[in-house]
């Protein structure tokens, strides 16, 4: 693979990732006015909530999942550019960036609240991580040396 071809599939790598990222930061507020799954997930795990505290936390999460997808989306569109300009810190930076994401993703999917369940409905959290797969391959493709023809 010539490192022209590399660098096209790196860059629709990374425009995978950003793509889900935004879906990843986005489906949420379609849950909330299609299934419920956040509201019914906090629900579940806090039976004595009242409708306006249940309400309360799935906005508080709305807000913290919509910042991290402006990060998210931010970060990928960065790197992006520093990619298809070449750049010579855009592959630590790409890996940093991974590393930032997987780890965000990890705590959002993991991280138990005080009910003993995970503070975001595990189908949210898996979807968080998609954007992970894409930087996992993307990083992949920029560190690895292409083969001489």
């Amino acid at each position: 693979m010539t490192t022209e071809r590399r660098r096209g599939a790196v860059l629709a790598t990374m425009a995978v990732g950003l793509v889900l990222t935004v879906m990843a930061a986005v489906y949420p507020f379609v849950d909330r006015a299609t299934t419920h799954l956040l509201a019914d997930h906090i629900r579940a795990g806090y039976p004595t909530y009242t409708e306006a505290r249940i309400d309360t936390a799935v906005t508080t999460y709305l807000i913290l999942l919509a910042v991290i997808g402006a990060l998210g989306a931010v970060a990928w569109l960065a790197t992006i550019r520093a990619v298809k300009a070449g750049r010579r810190w855009a592959r630590p930076t790409a890996t940093a960036m991974f590393v930032l994401g997987l780890c965000t993703g990890l705590i959002a999917l993991l991280t138990k609240d005080t009910s003993g369940q995970t503070g975001l409905a595990p189908a949210l959290g898996w979807l968080g991580m998609a954007p992970c797969l894409a930087g996992l391959a993307a990083v992949t493709l920029l560190w690895t040396r292409p083969r001489p023809a």
